[in-house]
């Protein structure tokens, strides 16, 4: 029999692990480089630039549209990464919690 009060205790039990899985996410690291490694880019898996570098023989004034082209890639790069890396950890903080019923994906629940 379906019992409505074990389940609504365990979603807000979900509920509380995705919060603090989603919170967690700002200590997620995932780096692009673009330029056979010239610019990286770090970002969190919140999506935000956390570090970038670049290599000093691209700063001259002459490659700068080079060097704007490059860092937008290596921004993409790692922010793409982060949102694998994100979703990953927060498959991990529910695993278990929430249930695995055939035809019915859950994965939207988790960013």
């Amino acid at each position: 029999m379906f019992d409505m009060m074990k389940m609504m205790g365990k979603m807000k039990e979900v509920q509380a692990r995705m919060k603090e899985a989603q919170d967690s996410l700002v200590n997620v690291r995932a780096e692009g480089d673009a330029g056979a490694g010239m610019v990286k880019a770090t970002v969190n898996g919140k999506k935000q630039l956390v570090a970038l570098e670049i290599d000093p023989s691209l700063l001259k004034a002459d490659d700068r549209i080079i060097l704007q082209d490059l860092i937008i890639a290596a921004v993409n790069k790692a922010a793409g990464e982060a949102e694998i890396k994100a979703k990953e950890e927060l498959r991990k903080s529910t695993e278990g919690l929430l249930p695995n019923i055939p035809g019915v994906d859950l994965s939207s629940l988790m960013g």
